[in-house]
């Protein structure tokens, strides 16, 4: 069990032939994860070789899916053409579209979250996000397979590189699904959408959430928590030494006077009984300390 993702998961890559797109599909393939097609307008017909899995390129996402049976986008199209492409992917019905790109203006991300939204189809991931890994089943996006095994530790992260470290720190458990959610202003699937499902998936015992300085999502999930939650959530929030009204990493990582603050986050999340670490390290040995009482 995992969510999002399985093991019988057919991924197509949008922006298969691009150089990003190429990299990262042999990678999610030596991972096992089932990437069936690729898909580049007007190359359609050829096929890309990875160490000998032959994988066909379609010029749309309907075809793709209507040939293969992907049930699965991740897309690496530069921002100027993510729109169009998110668009497309949701307009063929896919159930799951994970955006990595990065540098997509929030207009065109409030349109295509929308239309994912109200497409009542299509769960978005991202965009600028690390993606969706169920280690042992599938993996779609950037996110190492390598570095940790299957278990019973469920992530939820905005930062792509504090997802890894998490994953690699707790390896000896390992982790049911790993969710970066990406830290723009305006996403598609949140905390909470995540939480939710982590908390009703029977084979998740615990969860770590990452946040980070800007917005309020942090603040949301807590009250989520606080009404819902009966497995152990331990947290960790980016972002302490950040200096007000500096935009930090990622474009959504901005404090604004009191509101957004690592702290607000942290006390919201310790409010309501989640244990927060004061570095990424000191977050995996809480949650190591959970796991260990859970045998």
């Amino acid at each position: 069990m995992s969510i999002f993702l399985n093991s019988n998961s057919k991924i197509l890559v949008q922006g298969m032939t691009g150089s990003e797109g190429t990299k990262h599909t042999s990678r999610m393939l030596k991972s096992g994860a089932k990437v069936v097609a690729g898909v580049t307008p007007n190359k359609g017909g050829q096929s890309v070789d990875y160490d000998g899995t032959s994988v066909p390129v379609f010029n749309s996402v309907a075809e793709a899916m209507a040939a293969t049976g992907a049930n699965v986008s991740v897309i690496f199209v530069p921002p100027k053409f993510a729109k169009a492409a998110v668009m497309e992917a949701i307009s063929a019905k896919i159930e799951l579209c994970v955006v990595i790109t990065e540098g997509i203006p929030v207009h065109d991300s409030v349109i295509f979250v929308n239309e994912a939204l109200n497409s009542g189809t299509t769960r978005l991931i991202g965009p600028n996000c690390p993606g969706v890994i169920s280690p042992g089943e599938s993996n779609a996006g950037i996110i190492p397979a390598d570095i940790t095994k299957k278990g019973r530790i469920g992530l939820v992260s905005k930062s792509g590189t504090l997802t890894y470290q998490m994953m690699y720190e707790l390896r000896d458990f390992g982790f049911s699904t790993a969710v970066g959610i990406g830290g723009d202003p305006v996403i598609g699937t949140t905390h909470i959408d995540c939480l939710k499902a982590l908390e009703e998936d029977p084979e998740t015992d615990a969860i770590v959430m990452i946040g980070e300085i800007g917005g309020d999502a942090e603040e949301r999930a807590a009250a989520f928590i606080k009404d819902n939650a009966t497995k152990p959530v331990v947290g960790y929030v980016a972002g302490f030494t950040a200096p007000e009204g500096k935009t930090m990493g990622h474009a959504g990582a901005i404090v604004s006077g009191s509101a957004g603050t690592a702290q607000a986050k942290q006390d919201a999340l310790e409010a309501v009984g989640v244990k927060v670490g004061k570095t990424p390290s000191q977050t995996a040995e809480l949650m190591r300390q959970i796991m260990n009482n859970l045998k």
